[in-house]
């Protein structure tokens, strides 16, 4: 599946129950910053090495994977809500970011 195919067919699940009229920037902002804070609270209060072990807790790797998708969804609804090609604008940051930090050597 494509980032194309996703975009799709979260527009048609969220089409099927009539949300689009829900889903503006600010909306999806405020969803995005809610998933986002509970995606780090799964990590708030582990040690490094605890972080760097999340998949061995069933539990805690079932609920990171649902954290990653529901922030993932939420920033793919926000960019087709702003007109923004996530893939566009991800690599022209990193371009300007080559520019601003450039690697040793």
């Amino acid at each position: 599946m494509t980032l194309d195919d996703l975009n799709q067919r979260l527009r048609d699940f969220a089409a099927a129950r009539d949300w689009e009229p829900f889903h503006t920037p600010k909306n999806l902002v405020m969803a995005l910053s809610g998933e986002v804070g509970e995606l780090t609270s799964l990590f708030q209060w582990l040690t490094p090495e605890e972080s760097a072990e999340w998949r061995s807790d069933p539990e805690l790797a079932h609920n990171v994977v649902d954290e990653i998708a529901d922030v993932t969804l939420y920033l793919l609804q926000l960019a087709n809500s702003l007109g923004v090609d996530l893939i566009e604008a991800a690599n022209a940051k990193i371009d300007r970011n080559e520019i601003r930090f450039p690697a040793p050597g």
